[in-house]
């Protein structure tokens, strides 16, 4: 069973922090809190550790899986550019619940893309989730920390009821908001795209656009 590691979701503990990113940099798998549900964490940039992730939640390598990162700044060399909208984007609603969806960099994994050459990438809404990936230096892995088509988790009992088996820690930061997950937005081509609506409304998306 996965190890529970306590960590404040809002003021994180740096001596916490820096423990979970070290399991990260050391290959182990780390259930973490967003602002929305549980994430299933793991560093992006190792292809076994990424491999685990779709072991653990039983997952159809034809899925992607999107990524946190821990500063703006983290973002350019995962992505081949930043479009105007994504600019937009990103100055209205990160940190947040906002997953955008570029055309990847050469450092992104083809297996995280499900090989189309994209990744959804957003930085968190919640300082722990940040902390963590900031800490680690490296995109850390988001997708949720369930069996593929169970329910999401949003407390760190759920996570290892489900995957507890198959991970090796659950940082607790309590119960998340849950409701609706992260929206997603393609940017990656000319006119923007809702590909999935979530916690971030829609109109407040195009809101947004709209002043291009």
């Amino acid at each position: 069973m996965a190890d529970r590691i306590e960590i404040h979701p809002e003021q994180p503990d740096q001596r916490t922090v820096e423990r979970i990113a070290g399991l990260l940099r050391d290959g182990h798998l780390v259930a973490y809190p967003t602002e929305t549900f549980y994430g299933l964490g793991a560093d992006a940039t190792n292809p076994v550790a990424v491999d685990r992730i779709f072991a653990a939640k039983g997952r159809d390598f034809k899925s992607p899986v999107s990524l946190i990162i821990g500063r703006i700044e983290d973002l350019d060399p995962l992505v081949e550019e930043i479009p105007a909208a994504g600019h937009r984007l990103i100055d209205a609603f990160w940190p947040g619940a906002l997953t955008l969806v570029f055309r990847a960099s050469g450092m992104i994994l083809p297996v995280l893309t499900a090989s189309t050459g994209k990744i959804g990438i957003r930085l968190s809404g919640l300082p722990a989730a940040r902390a963590i990936a900031a800490a680690l230096g490296k995109p850390v892995t988001a997708t949720s920390a369930n069996r593929s088509g169970a329910k999401e988790c949003n407390t760190a009992s759920e996570v290892l009821a489900q995957i507890g088996d198959a991970i090796d820690a659950v940082a607790d930061g309590g119960a998340t908001a849950g409701g609706l997950g992260s929206t997603f937005v393609d940017v990656s081509g000319g006119v923007p795209v809702i590909l999935r609506q979530g916690a971030i409304a829609g109109e407040d998306i195009w809101r947004i656009l709209g002043k291009m």
